[in-house]
Parts: structure tokens; sequence; C-alpha cells
């Protein structure tokens, strides 16, 4: 069974390049505020582990997939690497962790609340969690494989009902990032043109996942070819983070205990 789709973005492949640095632009960004025991939520592949690992005392990583945890346990000996499906998240005691950072995960959780309230019991006082997702302003189709996905309004309601110090701003890009999206836009229009039903809200989720990951995967792969030194070219440098969410294509909330 393959553990890789395209919700899961490759560091190695050329064509995932412009959504990779867009996912690592989130750990750049975190590095300022990383310190003592951090615990990542859904690290997935790993990919800002090496830079976040030289700024906290314990590092502390889940995820869901045996296969990845058990191929990241090998390269990173000093990270504590544990699998497990959240929310709840019972192996931690209250106040264990400085910082908890959980990125491009809450839309995947049925339960966003307990999430956060779960985020928030196993933080320290004053501690800091860091949590990004995309902003459906910028949503170009229904993705089947997330639960649901936020306004950045919709999202600070949902923190500040667990959270009292609560902060969101965006993750923008610069004129080589928009030019990606748009003709990424452009190219998902000519694709979902065909949907004259309105299949793709009106369909169980389960069904979606295999035509969602193949088109998804030729559309990058079509971008490429249409554009190769744009899409080789973007790097988390292009992407910047803005007070205003609502510019953002990922919502970057930062919450306070």
């Amino acid at each position: 069974m393959p553990v890789y789709t395209t919700e899961i973005t490759s560091d190695s492949l050329s064509s995932d390049n412009p959504i990779h640095q867009r996912l690592i632009k989130a750990y750049y960004l975190a590095l300022p505020f990383i310190e003592g025991d951090l615990l990542e939520i859904g690290c997935g592949e790993g990919r800002g582990i090496e830079l976040l690992l030289p700024k906290c005392q314990r590092y502390v990583a889940i995820d869901k997939i045996a296969a990845v945890i058990e191929k990241l346990q090998a390269q990173y000996r000093s990270v504590d690497f544990r699998q497990m499906n959240i929310p709840p998240i019972p192996e931690f005691e209250d106040n264990s962790f400085d910082r908890i950072i959980s990125f491009q995960v809450i839309e995947h959780i049925k339960d966003d609340r307990l999430y956060l309230q779960e985020i928030k019991r196993i933080l320290r006082p004053g501690g800091i969690a860091l949590v990004t997702t995309p902003n459906r302003k910028f949503t170009l189709t229904r993705n089947p494989w997330h639960q649901r996905e936020y306004l950045s309004q919709e999202l600070f309601q949902l923190a500040r009902s667990v959270f009292d110090q609560v902060e969101i701003k965006g993750i923008g890009g610069n004129k080589k990032v928009m030019d990606y999206y748009l003709q990424n836009k452009q190219s998902v229009e000519k694709i979902t043109r065909f949907d004259i039903f309105d299949l793709q809200h009106r369909l169980p989720a389960s069904w979606l996942r295999l035509p969602y990951d193949v088109l998804n995967r030729v559309n990058r792969r079509r971008l490429q070819k249409q554009d190769d030194q744009l899409v080789a070219d973007i790097s988390h440098t292009d992407y910047e983070l803005r007070d205003d969410a609502e510019q953002g294509l990922d919502l970057f909330c930062v919450l306070t205990k």
C-alpha cells in the first residue's frame, strides 16, 4: 500500500517544489518562537526537523503513519518519534511542553476543537503553539483529504473558544508565487469545468481521493512543463508573513496559554 499521496508533498519531486517551499516556510517562521521542550503534531516527512532541532532542548514528533515514523527515527536518533492518531493525546500529561507546532493538520481533524483543547492542556503556562492551515479563500477545488478548511475569522473564532490569546496572520507570496498560483488556478479550472453536476461537493470524500491524487499529480507536472523555470526558482524566501491574514495562502496562528 502506498504511503504517499499528493497530500503529502514531496521534497524531492521537482514538480512539488512550490508547495514544498510554501510548507517549509512555516518552519522558518517558527524559528524565533522555538525553545525548551518542543512537540510537533503531524510531522509528516519531517521536512522541518533539521531546522528546528538545534533550537530546542527536547524534540518530540508524532504522526499517524507508522512507516513515516520508522524512517524518521532512523534518520534523527535524538528525536522522540511516536505513532498515534489524535485527538485526544493521552500519552502526554498536562503542562508537558514549552512549544507545540502543528502545520497543515487541523484541516484533517474531525473534532478540531478537541484538538485545540488538547494542545492547550499539554502546553505549559506561558507556552506557545503555532498552527497553520490553508486559507479557504484561495482554495481552487475541494480537497477530499480535508474535513474542512477555514477563513481567517472562522479559525480565529474557533481558537478564541479555547485560548485567551490568539493571533492570526497569513503566509502570502511575492509575484513569482502568485504567478504560479494563477497558472495553477487556470489549469484546475480547465479540469473542473467538466464537473457540470458539481460532483466534487456531492460525492463522498473517499470516492474522490484517488481521482484527486491522480489529477493533482498530472496538474503539477503540467505546470512544470509549462514553466519549468518558475517551478524550479520558487524558494521559501518568496513566501512572507503578512499581518492581513485574509491575504495569505495559508493561515499562521499563534496561540498562547
